[in-house]
């Protein structure tokens, strides 16, 4: 099991889950109910579900694609540790991941 720990935009609200290795962040953030909308269900055509991730643990994440990159040029609220989160497989390795929503989520899917 990973541990993923989710805090809110405002960091008001931590919700912390424990997920299997070998499961997308984006599936996990959702089967929670975080507001990552995933339009594309994780395809990579769209910004919809990007994660500030900690900056310790975003070392431990491997290198983004370009493909990756340009989706999060068309993302609001990017920092340097923004991932999206249909690519981010978890591992053992980032058991204790901890992410925030950026700013500026609005679900249109409304889970």
């Amino acid at each position: 099991m990973t541990k993923v720990r989710f805090i809110s935009t405002d960091g008001a609200s931590v919700q912390d889950i424990d997920a299997p290795a070998g499961e997308r962040l984006l599936d996990v953030g959702q089967n929670a109910g975080q507001p990552l909308e995933g339009t594309c269900e994780g395809q990579m055509a769209c910004s919809t579900c990007h994660v500030i991730v900690d900056a310790e643990d975003f070392a431990k994440l491997p290198r983004a694609s370009e493909e990756e990159e340009d989706m999060l040029d068309l993302a609001s609220h990017v920092t340097r540790c923004s991932r999206l989160s249909c690519q981010i497989w978890l591992t053992e390795e980032l058991d204790s991941l901890t992410v925030r929503i950026p700013g500026g989520v609005h679900n249109m899917q409304g889970r």
